[in-house]
């Protein structure tokens, strides 16, 4: 464990004293011996600093102390407002565009280190204070010289080795599950860790962000569903990134929504539509959809239109995960659940020794009672414990590649509770993969298939060819060895070849005296001579 971790690890303690987050634990009712906890504990003795913050604006406060991943996880926690109390959802809602900014002239001083010219030079206008702040960059507003209106996002200063700092904890705390849980085990915690250290590097990479933002944005390209602002790259760099500024209104300002006459049922619906057409059509989703990276067009509000920013982070699928999860959920509302529990069985994610009738009982007992309900009366928390029960008991592996989908799954459906409660998700999401299942099986697509196929063809050939030339010549590219060891191997093979020679030599004069040489029995004095010729020859 590096010195700079073990550091951390203070800073996290100081900041749970510093704001008594002991305290949300304690006021749940827990068993004696964990309450009797509070007196081992000595900050708890000492005078209450933060005893005039409400309990949300403390976790918010050591949330955002603690830097980048704690203030993603108080945002993927801010969209459930059913697993919350509302004082506590309220305060974490500002952790979505409202962290504290860093300087405003070391974030001028890095744009110009980065671009290589001052911003006078570059813009025709920027504003020093941010026009946004959240827990990896901020953004200013700016005009460039040819008069468009811009944004400039910049990376905050110094998070890396607090990253590292936080993931090497990360992985200590997984390593130690899978060590001493076997349901852990399950559950990839290592895997999971490893995917999400990839996740936040990637995203202090705004050339990366970039690059997304413009796939996303030919995904959508005349769509009626979502807008995606044009990048600038001539002003991108690993650290600045310069794009459209779009105006449009914050997709939790309900009253500003419901001033302009906002469809909210249609908006929740093209939402669901969005999140499909991407996972499903594009394979490219937007895996960072908390509501402060989502805004809602002024144009039409009657046929309203998502604007989506920050495409720091996204997900994509293969086309086997892709096929599998179709199947599954469609399976899902049809209520097909031998279908679902075979599906499991098939890709591996439960043993093949899984008995699919216990198995198919168990997953209806967890989902039947959620079908026919609109959003707001269903309890996932409820669904998700039951779930895991029914992992547990089946063995059931959690598969780390859908990790960052998953956490997109929850955003979608906070934000459509927030939206439109009286949603039907799944009525509304089954007629689109029943039609997605008909296109990928559609005969346009079996020959764009055969195609790329066909494609593959001169591919496929040249690796045969080579398997078929390893096959006939497998020691062709050993490597060579030394002078003295080949001459050592040659003088053997000599050897052994008079060996043979004069082995069957003697067989043969044998053979001659009993006037054998034809029979069956001569046979093995003329395979000794014809190997020995052999390798004396050759050698």
């Amino acid at each position: 464990m590096k010195l700079l971790a073990v550091r951390r690890l203070f800073r996290i303690q100081r900041v749970v004293i510093r704001y008594r987050l002991d305290d949300l634990l304690f006021d749940y009712p827990l068993p004696w011996w964990l309450m009797s906890l509070r007196l081992l504990m000595p900050w708890r003795w000492l005078p209450r600093r933060a005893s005039e913050l409400s309990r949300g604006a403390r976790l918010r406060l050591a949330l955002q102390d603690l830097g980048p991943i704690f203030i993603k996880f108080g945002q993927l926690l801010s969209t459930r407002r059913d697993l919350l109390p509302t004082d506590i959802a309220d305060e974490l809602m500002l952790l979505q565009d409202r962290v504290p900014p860093f300087d405003p002239q070391k974030a001028v001083a890095l744009i110009e280190a980065q671009l290589g010219a001052t911003v006078a030079e570059v813009f025709s206008r920027f504003d020093v204070e941010p026009l946004a702040s959240a827990s990896v960059a901020q953004v200013h507003a700016a005009r460039l010289k040819s008069g468009e209106e811009v944004v400039v996002k910049v990376v905050r200063p110094g998070l890396k080795p607090v990253i590292a700092a936080d993931i090497a904890w990360l992985f200590l705390i997984a390593k130690g599950a899978e060590r001493i849980s076997a349901d852990a085990r399950r559950l990839h915690p290592v895997d999971v860790v490893c995917d999400y250290e990839k996740t936040i590097y990637d995203e202090l990479d705004l050339l990366r962000e970039a690059a997304n933002s413009s796939q996303l944005r030919r995904n959508f390209e005349g769509s009626d569903l979502m807008y995606v602002p044009q990048v600038y790259w001539d002003w991108c760099r690993p650290k600045v990134l310069v794009m459209e500024r779009i105006y449009g209104v914050p997709v939790t300002d309900m009253a500003t929504l419901a001033d302009q006459g906002t469809d909210m049922k249609m908006l929740a619906e093209r939402g669901v539509e969005v999140f499909f057409t991407q996972v499903f059509r594009d394979s490219f989703f937007h895996a960072d959809m908390h509501p402060g990276n989502i805004f809602v067009s002024t144009v039409k509000p009657w046929s309203p239109k998502y604007i989506a920013i920050d495409c720091g982070i996204v997900g994509s699928l293969t086309d086997e995960d892709q096929d599998y999860l179709a199947r599954n959920l469609i399976a899902f509302f049809k209520r097909d659940y031998r279908r679902v529990a075979q599906l499991h069985i098939d890709s591996g994610w439960v043993p093949a020794n899984t008995k699919v009738n216990e198995f198919e009982a168990a997953i209806r007992t967890v989902c039947e009672p959620i079908f026919e309900k609109p959003l707001k009366d269903i309890s996932f928390g409820q669904v998700l414990m039951r779930l895991f029960q029914t992992a547990r008991r089946f063995n059931m592996e959690v598969q780390p590649q859908l990790v960052l989908l998953q956490k997109t799954l929850l955003n979608i459906e906070g934000l459509g509770r927030q939206l439109y409660p009286e949603l039907d998700l799944w009525s509304t999401a089954k007629p689109y993969l029943e039609r997605w299942m008909r296109d990928r099986m559609s005969p346009k697509a079996v020959l764009g298939n055969l195609h790329s196929q066909v494609e593959q063809l001169p591919h496929l050939a040249n690796m045969t060819r080579d398997l078929l030339e390893r096959l006939s010549q497998p020691h062709l590219h050993d490597p060579q060895l030394p002078e003295r060891r080949r001459q050592g191997d040659h003088w053997a093979l000599r050897l052994l070849g008079a060996g043979l020679l004069g082995g069957g030599a003697v067989l043969a004069t044998t053979a001659a005296q009993a006037g054998s040489l034809a029979a069956p029995a001569a046979w093995p004095a003329w395979l000794m001579l014809a190997a020995g010729l052999y390798l004396v020859v050759r050698q």
